[in-house]
C-alpha cells in the first residue's frame, strides 16, 4: 500500500483538475446558452415583423382593421370598391369642330374698305382706300361700321363676317369691297401652363384645336416628368387624364374652347416600400395603373434571406365615406390586403391587384429567419465553449 499510494494521490489529483476544468466549461457553456434564450426572450433585431404578428388580432370583435387575402374569387369584389388617394377626374371625349376661325367677344377686326368711285362718302378724292383698324368685338358680339352701324360678327368666320359687312355696305355704296382680318382675343385663345418646353399663351387657328395640337404648339412634354398628367380648367371645372393615355386612344384628344386653360404636371401619386424589400422607399407612379407585381419589381423584388414570399403586405386605408354597409366595400377604414406569391393564383391576382396612392407595400419578415439567428447564434456559444476549453488546456 505504501508503494502504491504516491500513484493512487497522482490519480486523485488528475481527476480533480479534470473535473474542475468540465464544470468550468460546463458552467460557461451554461450561461452563453442562457443568454441566447434571453435574446430569443426579448426578440431579435429584425428588419420588420412576421405577417402573424402583424395580422393577429383582426378577428378580435374590437379589431380596428380587417385583413381580406388576395385571391382570384375576392378580385371581382374589390373592383367594385372606391380609389383612394388621388382625384377622381373625368375627362371629355373628342369631337369635330369648324376648321376655320370663328369671330368672339374680344378679338381684335382690321377693316379695309375699297371703293374706286370719285364720289365715294367714304374715300376723299384721289383716295381709293378707307381702313378702319383694330376695332375690338364688343360683348355682344358687334362692331360700329360707318353709315351701317352695329353689326353683328360674332359667331361668324371671318370669310362670312366680311361677306356680311359687304352686303350691308353695298346697299349705301354699290361699288365698296371690303376686307376683313382679325386677331384673336381672350375668348379665342388657350393657356398651357408647365411641364412643357415652351409655355404661354396661344390664339386657337381654328375650332378643331386639341389638346395634343396645343401641347406639340408648345414644344412637346418635358422628358424629365415621370408618367405626365394632363389637367383641362374650363369654366370652373377639372378634367384629367395622362398623356400616355392621349397617346394611346385618339378619341380623347378633345377639342379647346377659348379660355381654356392646359396643364401639364408630374404624376404626383406614389407608394411605399418597407421590410425586408428589395428598397425601402417612397416610389412614384411610372404608369397609370401600378399592379402589386409592377410594384414589386419596382421594389427590386424582395430580399431572399429574409423575406417571407408567402407574406407580403398591402396596408390602406380608405376614408369613412368608403364604407358601405350591406354593400360590396370595405367594412374597416384600415384594410390589410395579404398576398402569396408562392402560388400560381397568388401571382396572377397579385398582377391583377391595382396599388393606390398612398399604399404600403411590406415584406414581412420570414419565420425561418428567426430560427437560422437562434441556430446561429447557439452554433456561436459552442465554439467559443471549444474556444475556451482550448485556451484552458
Amino acid at each position: 500500500r505504501s508503494t502504491l499510494f504516491p500513484y493512487t494521490t497522482l490519480f486523485r489529483s488528475q481527476y480533480t483538475s479534470e473535473r474542475s476544468i468540465y464544470m468550468t466549461q460546463f458552467w460557461r457553456i451554461g450561461g452563453l446558452f442562457g443568454l441566447c434564450l434571453l435574446l430569443v426572450a426579448c426578440g431579435l433585431p429584425r428588419g420588420a415583423g412576421m405577417e402573424r404578428e402583424i395580422i393577429s388580432g383582426s378577428n378580435n370583435a374590437d379589431a380596428d382593421f380587417a385583413v381580406y387575402p388576395v385571391t382570384r374569387a375576392f378580385l371581382p369584389t374589390l373592383a367594385e370598391w372606391p380609389v383612394t388617394g388621388e382625384p377622381e377626374l373625368n375627362w371629355i371625349t373628342a369631337s369635330a369642330g369648324s376648321r376655320s376661325q370663328i369671330i368672339a367677344p374680344g378679338d381684335m377686326v382690321s377693316i379695309a374698305i375699297w371703293d374706286s368711285n370719285d364720289n365715294s362718302l367714304l374715300t376723299a378724292p384721289e383716295q381709293r382706300v378707307v381702313g378702319l383698324e383694330e376695332m375690338r368685338v364688343s360683348a355682344s358680339g358687334t362692331i360700329f361700321m360707318p353709315y351701317i352701324g352695329d353689326q353683328r360678327i360674332s359667331g361668324l368666320s371671318p370669310q362670312a363676317a366680311r361677306a356680311r359687312l359687304q352686303r350691308e355696305l353695298e346697299a349705301i355704296v354699290p361699288s365698296a369691297q371690303v376686307q376683313l382680318s382679325m386677331s384673336e382675343g381672350r375668348a379665342n385663345s388657350v393657356d398651357l401652363v408647365g411641364g412643357v418646353a415652351v409655355p404661354g399663351s396661344y390664339p386657337m387657328p381654328d375650332r378643331n384645336y386639341t389638346v395634343l395640337s396645343l401641347i406639340s404648339q408648345g414644344g412637346g412634354v418635358r422628358g424629365d416628368l415621370a408618367n405626365p398628367q394632363i389637367r383641362l380648367m374650363r369654366q370652373g371645372n377639372i378634367f384629367g387624364t395622362s398623356i400616355n393615355r392621349l397617346y394611346s386612344e385618339p378619341a380623347l384628344d378633345t377639342r379647346l374652347v377659348g379660355g381654356d386653360r392646359v396643364i401639364v404636371e408630374e404624376d404626383e401619386r406614389y407608394f411605399l416600400s418597407l421590410g425586408a424589400a428589395g428598397r425601402q422607399d417612397q416610389h412614384p407612379f411610372t404608369q397609370d395603373i401600378v399592379t402589386a407585381l409592377d410594384a414589386m419589381a419596382i421594389i427590386g423584388g424582395v430580399t431572399s434571406a429574409r423575406a417571407d414570399p408567402e407574406g407580403i403586405l398591402i396596408l390602406r386605408e380608405y376614408p369613412a365615406s368608403a364604407l358601405r354597409a350591406g354593400e360590396r366595400g370595405p367594412r374597416m377604414e384600415r384594410v390589410v390586403f395579404t398576398l402569396d406569391l408562392t402560388t400560381s393564383d397568388g401571382l396572377f391576382s397579385a398582377r391583377n391587384f391595382r396599388i393606390h396612392s398612398g399604399d404600403l407595400v411590406l415584406a414581412t419578415e420570414s419565420p425561418v429567419t428567426s430560427v437560422q439567428t437562434i441556430f446561429g447564434l447557439i452554433g456561436g456559444v459552442f465554439g467559443l465553449a471549444n474556444t475556451a476549453g482550448n485556451l484552458g488546456n
